[in-house]
């Protein structure tokens, strides 16, 4: 089974920044914790919980590295970056973490096309971005439903909804469809 608190103790060391652990290790355990309920109520989408719950504990790592004060970020990567970021940082602790690598890169927002990072000229590798397994449209999904602010509450589904209005419709659209899949 995956170590994915080695990891996080190797990024994320006690006495380092506590403020920015603690934001890190409970908003992934809310995902994670909801990725598993989902994997529980629906048997037949064949999900690996193993895989989810580490792989959703591991989904931010890359936030250590990206400027966002608000949460106690101080590196020098833009924000949107923390998931490509996150991705390689996997991959350089070990090339075997390919699975996990995927899931950091593909979960902001429903995932983005190489033609919205293109069009919007976001800080992205120009490619698809998007999650493909069930695991990852797992993982995703949940994400939307906690903040890194409001590290006490779970967003309901309108709630969630509003916050993913800003990466247009199609992202609307997706989330649509994986609630009717998962709720």
């Amino acid at each position: 089974m995956m170590h994915y608190q080695n990891i996080i103790d190797l990024f994320y060391p006690q006495g380092e920044n506590d403020e920015l652990r603690h934001i890190l290790l409970t908003h992934s355990r809310s995902v994670a914790e909801l990725a598993i309920k989902i994997c529980k109520a629906h048997p037949e989408l064949h999900a690996d919980e193993d895989f989810v719950y580490a792989a959703a504990m591991l989904h931010d790592i890359g936030i250590v590295r990206c400027d966002a004060p608000g949460i106690h970020c101080h590196g020098t990567e833009h924000y949107l970056r923390h998931g490509v970021v996150g991705a390689q940082m996997l991959l350089e602790y070990s090339p075997d973490l390919g699975d996990y690598a995927r899931v950091c890169a593909r979960h902001t927002g429903t995932g983005l096309t190489e033609k919205s990072i293109r069009e919007q000229n976001l800080p992205l590798p120009p490619q698809d971005l998007r999650p493909e397994t069930i695991e990852e449209q797992i993982i995703c999904y949940a994400d939307k439903f906690f903040s890194k602010t409001h590290l006490d509450r779970q967003k309901t589904y309108e709630q969630a909804l509003r916050s993913l209005e800003r990466f247009g419709k199609d992202g609307l659209m997706v989330f649509k469809q994986w609630h009717e899949l998962f709720a």
